[in-house]
């Protein structure tokens, strides 16, 4: 049971007789969070503490004439009515901008408005109770006049010489643009046998977590320092931008992030009412609570997926794909989103359109504008479902022009297996995927052959069913080419400690964070296996700035694999310092010892020779015992960030079984595959199930999820009665396959699982869609897929 590097067996750390690694096991956290013994940041009191609601625009974009709090403020119970002008002299504002989107711009936000509001729930004043109950009826009668100003709301007009310019300092509302031409992309058309076009409408949504965004802030005066308890993904970015931005140095902030009941990306960024709650703590020298309702949420939490693109395909009578094109273009509310940017989902979507295929003929245009609207950023799977859809859509298009079978127009032209290492035309540098070994087993995995048989029995009796395939490719693992160059300090390595205690158990204490997907049981699967302890004595530590290493979080699908690998290495090292004692003690050689069982054992046999509880007893109660010289350190930490690489990319391919219900334009999903390639798996379990998860936001943002503005930028429909989510009686049965393709740039080979289900879920049910609807002769390329979306399409309506 020895490492590779001592065993003449030549055991890796992954297949050590009594290892974790791809083994299913339950999650150290779970007993304590089915008992509902979570600690959220809902749940925490603290003396003192003020709540804090926050009065925000009824108006999409108007100026702030005069606010009146003189009621308010004597209503008992309140603490304080803050303005923006007021926290302003506390906190300071922020550009959303990083140097390496060349041209990105944005204009500087405020913890709260000072002069004008640019978006229906930008905040405008706060107001500071013993209670929320009080601080909302307090809001209630602060009177704030306002000068209502046209508002931009239609993304395709943001840029006309007559929309205004929401600010005129930044001389337009286009807030970046990139081009990209490779190839001959010209000449690819003009000799192919079939060019098709078509028009990519995708509807705005957000993640509507379980938990809402929510804040602690409290100033300790004595100590000048700034405890943060938040739900965050990203605490020690969260150290950094609020030491920033409130004159502090990063030792007078720690950050706790306890358990976090959903991010999906919206809890790594920054926000506004954030912001004022560190402020309104230093400010008031009290803790302020800020906990957002339900309505908050959907008008404040980010948005994402306002995507408009044109997309073009050409293609050979063969299938041969020629070129891709597309100009995508996408509004993101009136700011560019701190510190991650609003940017990032449009350059993705150029980065990854075509993705999967041969052709290296590709030209693409991107333009991002500003808007009165909510800001939107990055969520769960970034760009990825926007570049699927138009990607899978297109080529769906062309083999339906040349009357070519879907999968097989895809086998002839996506990158061989054997084809790696390769550069894709917009630079992606791919290690090692598997699109035709996924293929061939998803096709087996579903039947593909009895399908096409059914759908075409089901047609004769007027029941429309049909089969949406769709590759994907998805970016994991970013390293120090992706965050850390444009400005913001945002880490890209993640770090951990570990320890063998005085009772021979492991402490583990790393840099990424839990929000549900498993943290804590890769963490001590990987370190439990390393050092051949088992897991109930592996105890993880996380979410906090003071006791765990710096690092970048959990996002972006990075925790496995960067993660992973730095416990693997830390690990690694504190086994060797454990046999290194073990021999001083037992009179053996290093060589001759290993760890299993939670005991020192001979690696020829097995057999035990010290436990390690007796081991730590003499390590740190009888070190005079010890031979001269030695001097054991039972703890090692280790950081890792890729390198070779600036991404780990997974692939895959999905394939939706649906019913369309020509009379009622509504769709009932009946089956869902996906095989992916995340690399060296973990747990099987947790791997499958972020998978469907994600494939359920996939099947929301295909089937119901749209957030709906009027022409005036008001939200229509920022509820739950409105705003439709997938339930479990909307959902089908999702089945889950792998192929594995390790990277080979980490000893662990993990690559990321937590976005590949939303990467592809729209696009396999859009062209579901429209293969059910052949019939009819109805092409629809928009999403969400409503009945009066379909309708519409068959002309029902």
């Amino acid at each position: 049971m020895t490492a590779a590097s001592t065993n003449p067996e030549g055991l890796s750390e992954l297949d050590r007789p009594n290892s974790y690694i791809g083994k299913i096991v339950p999650r150290p956290n779970l007993e304590r969070l089915m008992q509902g013994r979570g600690l959220y940041v809902s749940d925490i009191e603290l003396p003192r503490m003020g709540h804090v609601v926050f009065l925000r625009s009824p108006h999409a974009h108007a100026k702030i004439i005069g606010i009146d709090a003189a009621e308010a403020r004597r209503t008992p119970g309140v603490i304080a009515i803050v303005t923006g002008p007021e926290l302003s002299a506390v906190i300071t504002s922020w550009v959303g901008v990083l140097s390496h989107l060349k041209g990105l711009k944005s204009a500087p936000q405020h913890a709260i408005a000072i002069d004008r509001v640019c978006w229906q729930g930008e905040a405008v004043a706060a107001i500071v109770a013993t209670s929320r109950a009080v601080a909302e009826d307090a809001a209630e009668i602060v009177r704030v006049e306002y000068e209502e100003l046209e508002a931009v709301t239609d993304m395709r007009t943001a840029l006309d010489p007559g929309t205004p310019v929401i600010h005129p300092a930044l001389g337009d509302n286009l807030a970046f643009e990139r081009n990209l031409d490779a190839g001959a992309v010209d000449a690819a058309f003009a000799s192919s046998d079939a060019v098709v076009e078509a028009d990519f409408v995708f509807g705005r949504h957000t993640g509507v977590t379980l938990e809402p965004r929510a804040v602690v802030a409290d100033w300790n005066a004595a100590e000048a320092r700034l405890t943060i308890y938040q739900g965050t993904q990203a605490p020690h970015m969260v150290q950094n931008i609020a030491a920033l931005h409130l004159g502090l140095e990063e030792a007078q902030v720690r950050v706790v992030c306890k358990d976090v009941g959903g991010s999906f990306g919206i809890k790594v960024h920054i926000y506004a009412d954030e912001m004022a709650t560190y402020a309104l703590s230093k400010l008031l020298r009290r803790p302020i609570k800020f906990v957002a309702d339900r309505v908050e949420s959907f008008n404040t939490d980010i948005h994402a997926r306002d995507h408009r693109c044109k997309g073009k395909i050409g293609v050979k009578r063969d299938g041969t794909i020629t070129a891709f094109e597309i100009d995508d273009l996408t509004g993101i509310g009136p700011y560019s989103m701190y510190p991650r940017t609003s940017a990032i989902e449009a350059n993705q979507v150029v980065n990854l359109v075509g993705g999967p295929y041969v052709t290296k003929n590709y030209r693409a245009r991107a333009r991002v504008v500003f808007q009165n609207k909510n800001v939107m950023c990055q969520y769960r799977a970034v760009g990825h479902p926007i570049a699927c859809s138009v990607t899978e859509g297109l080529v769906d298009l062309a083999a339906s022009k040349i009357g070519m079978d879907p999968v097989e127009i895809r086998r002839r032209n996506l990158i061989a297996d054997e084809a790696y290492p390769c550069v894709s035309p917009s630079g992606l540098r791919f290690e090692q995927l598997s699109h035709h070994a996924a293929m061939t087993k998803l096709l087996a995995m579903m039947d593909y052959d009895r399908l096409r048989a059914e759908q075409a029995a089901l047609r004769k009796n007027n029941i429309h069913r049909g089969i949406g395939i769709a590759s994907f490719i998805e970016v994991t693992n970013p390293s120090a080419a992706f965050y850390g160059v444009g400005g913001a300090r945002i880490s890209s390595q993640d770090g951990v400690a570990v320890r063998l205690d005085a009772q021979g158990s492991v402490i583990c204490q790393t840099s990424i964070t839990e929000q549900g997907q498993g943290s804590e049981s890769l963490t001590a699967q990987i370190v439990g296996s390393v050092l051949g302890v088992s897991m109930e004595r592996v105890r993880v530590i996380l979410g906090d700035t003071d006791n765990t290493p710096y690092g970048g979080g959990t996002w972006a699908s990075r925790g496995a694999g960067i993660g992973g690998e730095a416990a693997l290495q830390a690990a690694k090292i504190l086994r060797k310092n454990i046999l290194d004692v073990a021999a001083a003690i037992l009179q053996a050689s290093p060589a001759e010892l290993d760890i299993a069982n939670n005991a020192v054992v001979n690696a020829s046999d097995g057999s035990p020779r010290i436990e390690l509880r007796e081991l730590a007893r003499i390590v740190y109660f009888r070190p005079d015992t010890l031979p001269p010289g030695i001097q054991p350190e039972l703890m090692a930490t280790r950081h890792f960030v890729p390198r070779e690489y600036p991404f780990a990319f997974t692939n895959g391919v999905q394939a939706s079984w649906l019913e369309v219900d020509t009379d009622t334009g509504f769709v009932k999903l009946l089956r869902h595959w996906v095989v992916e390639d995340c690399g060296t798996i973990i747990n099987p379990q947790l791997v499958d199930e972020q998978i469907r998860g994600g494939v359920v936001q996939g099947l929301g943002a295909a089937l119901f999820e749209k957030c709906i503005y009027d022409e005036r930028g008001q939200l229509t429909n920022a509820n739950m009665a409105d705003y439709l989510v997938p339930m479990s009686g909307e959902m089908p049965d999702i089945d889950v396959g792998h192929v594995v393709s390790p990277t080979s740039e980490t000893e662990l080979g993990a690559k990321g699982a937590g976005e590949a289900g939303t990467a592809a879920a729209a696009a396999a049910v859009a062209n579901a869609v429209n293969d059910a609807l052949r019939p009819f002769g109805a092409i629809i390329t928009e999403i969400p897929l409503t009945p009066q979306v379909i309708l519409t399409a068959l002309g029902r309506i």
